[in-house]
């Protein structure tokens, strides 16, 4: 899918990687942006249209679908995250909690807006998944289960909607340098760097990017099964990026442009639908060749 003259809905717009979404898409030459938020006063972002979108509430979600039937890009942004464990005595209203905004609210914008798709074409879902989606170390046990059911919904919905020609794309990455990750001493993404790759993997027609080198290494498997999320003593009692955040598969190699060098490794994590197509978490800049899926060529830099 391109993004120039596209009409695009992002939800959790007003801020964070929503709002570097709105951006780029602007920047990309998309005709119109929608930016959902709850209050829609706080979607501030120059030429965008603000609108009122409470994902969690069916009503909002129904009205977004009747003002914005001309959308051909949806992007599930809005998302929720609290520490703490199964075991803990508020897990089960935590975890229903979290599901609702980061599963249930992303099938309930899916099926609202695939219609307005298919009339227009087709278009594409892209869906804001996490490193989280296959590692949960239990500091965020609700949040990783609810990205691991978000990336399954993702799946799911690239199959049952290729017949209208809908592309459904998943993206993770791992920390990102928002509210959610203020003040933890780790690597950081800007927010920027993400969408751009997003994007670049939407417009290259691909079904999943893995943004970041951390993300990489989980999904192949190689990071010695030590990721781990943030300790819940590092993070704030809840963070919303629901207007307020962690790459399946064109081949079934991963590729990555790093320091120069085509970086190529087969995807071992167990969990990868042998359906999927493989990615590319950066696209090779120009002169590089593209990945060649017969050849898997082992370059550590």
């Amino acid at each position: 899918m391109k993004i120039e003259n596209a009409v695009v809905l992002v939800t959790g717009a007003n801020r964070g990687i929503g709002q570097a979404f709105a951006r780029e898409l602007l920047a990309r030459g998309a005709r119109k942006v929608y930016a959902g938020a709850r209050d829609p006063a706080t979607a501030t972002q120059s030429g965008v249209q603000a609108l009122r979108l409470d994902v969690n509430r069916p009503e909002d979600v129904a009205a977004a679908a009747a003002l914005a039937s001309d959308v051909t890009l949806v992007i599930n942004n809005a998302g929720i995250a609290q520490p703490g464990g199964f075991l803990a005595a508020d897990s089960e209203d935590v975890a229903r909690r979290i599901f609702e905004t980061n599963f249930f609210a992303m099938l309930r914008m899916s099926k609202a807006f695939a219609p307005i798709l298919k009339a227009n074409g087709g278009g594409a879902l892209l869906n804001v998944l996490s490193v989280a989606s296959w590692v949960n170390g239990g500091e965020l046990a609700a949040y990783s289960a609810s990205k691991s059911a978000a990336w399954s919904l993702t799946n799911a919905l690239r199959n049952e909607l290729a017949t209208q020609k809908t592309q459904v794309l998943a993206l993770h990455m791992a920390y990102v340098d928002t509210d959610l990750t203020h003040g933890f001493d780790v690597p950081k993404s800007s927010p920027e760097e993400i969408v751009k790759r997003a994007l670049d993997g939407l417009e290259s027609g691909l079904d999943e990017v893995l943004a970041d080198e951390l993300t990489l290494q989980v999904k192949r498997g190689d990071d010695g099964g030590q990721a781990q999320l943030p300790t819940a003593g590092l993070l704030r009692p809840e963070f919303d990026r629901q207007p307020r955040p962690l790459p399946t598969t064109k081949s079934r190699t991963t590729c990555i442009h790093s320091r120069g060098i085509m970086l190529f490794a087969p995807l071992v994590a167990a969990s990868i639908q042998l359906a999927n197509r493989a990615v590319m978490a950066q696209i090779p800049t120009a002169g590089v060749s593209p990945c060649d899926q017969r050849h898997l060529v082992g370059l550590l830099d």
